[in-house]
């Protein structure tokens, strides 16, 4: 009886093999979107959400209109969010994706940071959180909130001087009377806001901004024009602007020409940027013009590299006319030229020239005439000499001087009846 009871037993015990295989835990459950209670800080650019424990992944990014998608960067992403207590972070990133810092703010709270993203379009925010028990996800959709069209159009900046800017936009065609807008700044650090300190104003609106301090600047920076209005909501608008893009260099000084007789030299100085840059960043543009020309003639346009050490060596052989040559300065990646420098001028001036050659042939012709009728006159007087004149017999009867040549004795006939009387004399010479 013992020996059943027991055989009984041992069956009903599972198999050893069966032992060792691991119990098949159900896939995490997506727990409704409020659990992360997503939210985001547009000041700031941060995308924060409640930290979950034990997270075995976490992903935050956003869409933007053009069904672009920012993620954050693997390294900056990995090491911020191991922060978090209990959780190793895995992110899927794209090839080349724009910057954007993870960071935890307390044990309770992460956050994701973006930093280059304009926002006037409306962007969608999702944050995908996985722990080892469940998954969560949420979409935050940010939407550019008040009347289609009241937003500042036409935004531009431009650093000129070195260290002013000016920014101008104009009015929403949608936006009624009342409405105001103001500029804010901010660098790609996010650490210090800068609010426009003089207003340009068209009938009252804030339609430009002028900055006499540029201290505050990086070499990316992010504009914001929001609007006010008592009868409507009036949309926001944002930009990225980059300091070397919008920078109007001025143009290079002291420039000078100093020539030979085959060829001359230009040199200027490299003009005072805002941003640091070296001699190899720069291109210039020379116009050599020829004055007193006919209208509709082309200047001649040079284009020198920064490398040749702000000088220019071109062949101009003497006697040379006046010319003139001024310059202007840009970058090499953008070509956004400065204006004109001040004219230099070379050479001498035509109408001097002109007068110079015309009294220098006067007095060439002059000896040369002289030259040849002297030659001619003594040798006149040779021909004379050698070749007297032979003596003529002088008409007495006849004191007309005007005797012709030939007589046509056809014109006189004789009268009927009467005949003339022909007579020979005969001269002699006596020896």
């Amino acid at each position: 009886m013992l020996l059943l009871v027991t055989s009984l037993l041992l069956c009903e015990l599972p198999h050893p093999a069966f032992l060792l295989i691991p119990e098949k835990s159900d896939p995490p459950t997506v727990v409704p979107a409020s659990s992360l209670n997503v939210r985001f800080d547009s000041r700031t650019m941060n995308l924060s959400w409640d930290c979950q424990e034990n997270t075995t992944f976490s992903r935050c990014f956003l869409t933007d209109k053009k069904n672009r998608v920012v993620e954050p960067r693997r390294r900056a992403f990995t090491m911020l969010a191991g922060l978090v207590s209990n959780s190793r972070p895995q992110v899927i990133h794209p090839p080349q994706p724009p910057k954007v810092l993870a960071l935890q703010l307390n044990n309770n709270e992460c956050s994701c940071t973006f930093r280059e993203i304009c926002l006037h379009g409306g962007v969608t925010f999702e944050v995908h959180v996985n722990t080892s028990q469940r998954g969560f996800q949420q979409k935050l959709l940010y939407l550019n909130s008040g009347r289609e069209g009241t937003a500042a159009q036409n935004f531009s900046c431009f650093i000129y001087n070195v260290d002013f800017m000016n920014c101008t936009w104009a009015r929403g065609p949608t936006a009624p009377r009342d409405v105001q807008y103001f500029l804010y700044i901010q660098n790609s650090k996010r650490r210090r806001e800068i609010r426009c300190p003089y207003y340009m104003q068209d009938s009252g609106t804030h339609v430009g901004c002028h900055l006499d301090n540029l201290s505050g600047l990086t070499s990316r920076n992010y504009f914001l024009v929001n609007g006010t209005s008592r009868e409507i909501g009036i949309q926001f608008f944002d930009s990225l602007l980059d300091t070397k893009k919008i920078e109007q260099f001025n143009p290079p000084g002291n420039v000078t020409v100093h020539c030979n007789t085959t060829h001359c030299i230009v040199r200027w100085k490299q003009p005072r940027t805002y941003q640091k840059l070296s001699y190899l960043d720069f291109q210039y543009q020379l116009d050599v013009h020829r004055k007193n020309t006919q209208p509709g003639t082309e200047n001649l346009l040079i284009d020198v590299s920064g490398d040749l050490e702000n000088r220019y060596n071109f062949p101009s052989a003497e006697p040379r006319a006046k010319h003139s040559v001024k310059i202007r300065a840009a970058d090499v990646r953008i070509l956004n030229w400065s204006s004109w420098s001040e004219a230099a001028e070379f050479g001498s001036d035509d109408r001097n020239l002109s007068s110079v050659y015309i009294y220098v042939l006067l007095i060439v012709g002059t000896l040369v005439c002289g030259i040849v009728l002297g030659f001619l006159f003594k040798r006149f007087l040779r021909i004379q000499r050698l070749f007297p004149p032979v003596p003529q017999i002088k008409d007495k009867l006849n004191d007309n001087h005007e005797v012709e040549d030939e007589i046509i004795w056809e014109e006189f006939t004789p009268e009927e009846g009467k005949g003339y009387r022909e007579e020979v004399l005969t001269v002699k010479e006596i020896t």
